[in-house]
């Protein structure tokens, strides 16, 4: 988001002879925007992005998975207006005051927008992640990616939804890609897009919010009256991606739309060399315990639940 510059009207209001007070600049995009018509264009660009990577259609079952943060209610609200049937989905990850106050949000929103809010807890499935940090060498924030990942696939599925809708935002997506580029991470790398396929029992998953920054998501949130939890959750303090989403917003501030930039022409110049010259790892099998896909004869979720039942034995 720039600066507004004192009196400054709509352009779009401009162009069609209204006289409406701009309250959005957007740079990179030589946008300045009334309440009205930043709405309209969020909503417009997120559309253009579903339709660009062709995500899914009116006819799909959209879970998308939700947070009680600003970009996954966003996303949610999004989606209703523009006609998709799309749900919610919430795990309860049993970090104390932040699960409770963001799952609260999440029902508030679900009540709102009259549409079902599916919740599952962790506490029931495995331990919460507290239990979970303290009972693997595994880091939280890796352990509570694997579990989400997880149970949002299985759950989809069990619920009869074919596509899996997640809140990341281009902050999100220019960070990874930074973070993966500076390691020259292949594996990681060739997986980075808006949508990755369904294959051997993995349902779609897509990204609608990727070109979207997460000032821009934020002012979306607050023109719609949109309450989510505004304090990050404990666990992500000292993330590396952190660190990356504070170097490249530095930059964005000298050089407005390089966020944008780099990871759309990475999409367009980069991914379409990496996906021809290395090839998808075609090791998927399903896990002996429970089942469900995997890349390893037991996979990770198994994995943590056998470390968190050794770790009971010996406390």
């Amino acid at each position: 988001m720039g600066k507004l510059k004192k009196g400054s009207r709509c352009t779009i209001c401009k162009a069609k002879g209204g006289k409406e007070k701009a309250v959005v600049f957007l740079p990179h995009h030589r946008l300045a925007l009334c309440k009205n018509h930043y709405i309209q264009w969020f909503e417009k660009r997120v559309e253009k992005t579903i339709k660009e990577f062709r995500m899914f259609s009116k006819k799909d079952r959209i879970l998308v998975a939700v947070s009680g943060g600003k970009d996954s209610l966003t996303l949610w609200n999004v989606l209703t207006k523009l006609g998709y049937e799309a749900d919610g989905f919430y795990i309860d990850l049993g970090i104390d005051q932040y699960s409770e106050d963001s799952k609260n949000l999440s029902l508030k929103f679900s009540e709102k927008i009259g549409r079902p809010l599916h919740i599952i807890s962790l506490n029931n499935e495995i331990a919460p992640i507290p239990v979970i940090d303290k009972s693997t060498n595994k880091p939280a924030c890796s352990a509570c990616g694997t579990v989400k990942r997880y149970f949002m696939n299985k759950q989809a599925k069990e619920l009869g939804y074919n596509i899996i809708a997640t809140g990341h935002n281009l902050d999100d997506e220019a960070a990874v890609l930074f973070g993966n580029t500076l390691h020259w991470d292949i594996k990681y790398l060739k997986k980075q897009y808006p949508v990755l396929k369904e294959e051997g029992g993995f349902i779609r998953k897509v990204k609608p919010l990727c070109k979207i920054t997460e000032k821009e998501s934020a002012m979306y949130a607050f023109f719609n009256n949109i309450e989510y939890i505004e304090y990050e959750c404990p666990f992500s303090e000292g993330a590396s991606s952190i660190e990356y989403k504070e170097i490249l917003s530095k930059i964005e501030e000298k050089h407005p739309g390089t966020k944008l930039q780099f990871y759309t022409n990475f999409l367009k110049n980069m991914y379409p060399i990496l996906k021809e010259h290395y090839e998808q790892e075609s090791n998927l099998r399903t896990c002996k315990i429970c089942g469900e896909p995997s890349f390893s004869e037991i996979c990770g979720v198994c994995r943590l639940k056998r470390s968190v039942e050794k770790s009971s034995i010996h406390s």
